[in-house]
């Protein structure tokens, strides 16, 4: 059986709403993590990209991150307001969501 994942850091950053730095696919990312929730027996955050390799996106968009590939997870002291592109109303987080975002 694997090890239970520890996710104490993105609790705290959507809590506080403090980005996250993590590595994905080998690459560095900055993101503002608005939702943990399971999908098929696997956790996924859904956040915005800040910045990929420290350049940012060409345009915003939310992206669902598998927390198995997450690594080097630490909280940073940039803050974020909820995006607008953001629904927590999405029906994929329904009974799904262990922990989002406090409404503004």
């Amino acid at each position: 059986m694997a090890p239970a994942m520890d996710n104490s850091r993105i609790f705290e950053a959507i809590a506080l709403r403090r980005c996250l730095t993590a590595r994905y696919n080998k690459l560095a990312l900055v993101l503002a993590p608005h939702v943990l929730y399971k999908r098929n027996d696997s956790f996924f955050i859904d956040a915005i990209t800040i910045t990929r390799d420290g350049v940012e996106p060409r345009e915003p968009k939310i992206g669902s991150y598998n927390l198995a590939g997450l690594s080097e997870l630490g909280v940073i002291d940039q803050t974020f307001d909820i995006h607008p592109l953001f629904d927590r109303m999405d029906p994929k987080y329904r009974e799904n969501t262990l922990f989002m975002i406090d409404a503004d």
